[in-house]
């Protein structure tokens, strides 16, 4: 197959979904114009609106299969996904969370959750209303996502995020370190629960001994060899499911701090070793890794066993590559 995938990357997942697509022989492209300091380079052309709608004429004949990302197609009005559809073209789209987040939805299950980089209710709405009229069926990361897309697409598929795993050699928590490292590294700090993690981590200061570092503003590459160096790493406390720092920290052999939605558990294959902790236990749960090294290196191992049987690009573009072959 010949496979689209555009127009957002998003945490690296178009770069690793087709690396892994080329794995099998399948020529796929990530078209990027969403440009940050995490520097996505890998499979990816990083270009802009104007250059890719300059192409579209031969992306639109030359590929088979086209994967939107986030909402966002190769024009504003759709008119490309209207066109795709009159050609017959086999079309998906994926949708991350901020993008489909309608805030009221967020908040049934959810005291804690940050809704600030969501478009407004009525837009997430339109959006999905016009894009669903070309593209039947969309792919979520988990549960937490799917709700809001469900009513909009005749087909909504769950799909793991996906990670190299030859990129992330596992260094576990040495039980013997006297003074363990704590890392977290918001991308967005109101998203993650920054100041709530970071009022707990400064309230166990006067009573346990340990280092604490928050990581911003660095490239991918230079944020995972510091990852590979912590003893614990707190993700994302107010969402109620997990993202790609904790894949990639579980990957690496580190015990990972997240908020997990009661209601979403069992919604995960069982196992899953994250410490669950939410803005009401997030200072217990640092406290118990702090005074337990044997634990942080038990999840740490959990976690990278974890990471191998559910998130291995391999793994996830073979569920992909099923999706694809029976789309309409």
């Amino acid at each position: 197959m010949k496979i689209f995938h555009g127009i957002i990357e998003i945490a690296g997942q178009m770069g690793n979904l087709c690396g892994a697509l080329k794995n099998r022989n399948h020529i796929a492209v990530g078209y990027n114009t969403f440009h940050s300091y995490l520097g996505y380079k890998d499979h990816l052309i990083n270009t802009d609106s104007i250059d890719i709608q300059g192409m579209f004429k031969y992306i639109s004949n030359f590929y088979d299969v086209f994967h939107y990302h986030y909402g966002v197609t190769i024009w504003n009005d759709y008119r490309d996904i209207k066109l795709m559809k009159s050609k017959g073209k086999k079309m998906i789209m994926h949708h991350w969370g901020n993008d489909v987040r309608f805030h009221d939805l967020a908040r049934i299950n959810n005291p804690y959750v940050y809704t600030g980089d969501s478009p407004p209710n009525n837009q997430i709405g339109h959006n999905l209303a016009n894009i669903s009229q070309y593209i039947s069926e969309a792919i979520v990361q988990d549960h937490e996502v799917l709700p809001y897309v469900t009513p909009y697409y005749k087909k909504v598929h769950v799909l793991p995020l996906a990670i190299d795993l030859r990129k992330f050699q596992p260094t576990y928590p040495n039980v013997t370190k006297k003074r363990p490292l704590i890392l977290h590294a918001p991308t967005n700090p109101d998203f993650k629960g920054t100041v709530i993690i970071e009022a707990a981590i400064e309230s166990l200061k006067s009573t346990y001994d340990f280092e604490y570092k928050r990581i911003e503003k660095m490239n991918h590459e230079q944020v995972i060899r510091l990852y590979a160096e912590a003893d614990i790493i707190v993700d994302q406390i107010l969402c109620g499911s997990y993202g790609l720092l904790c894949v990639e920290s579980m990957a690496l052999g580190k015990p990972v701090l997240c908020y997990i939605r009661p209601d979403l558990i069992e919604s995960f294959p069982s196992g899953l070793p994250v410490v669950n902790a939410n803005p009401d236990t997030i200072q217990e749960q640092l406290k118990m890794l702090l005074t337990n090294p044997s634990l942080r290196n038990s999840l740490g191992k959990a976690g990278r066993t974890y990471v191998e049987n559910y998130h291995a690009q391999d793994t996830v573009v073979s569920q992909l590559l099923s999706i694809y072959m029976n789309l309409t």
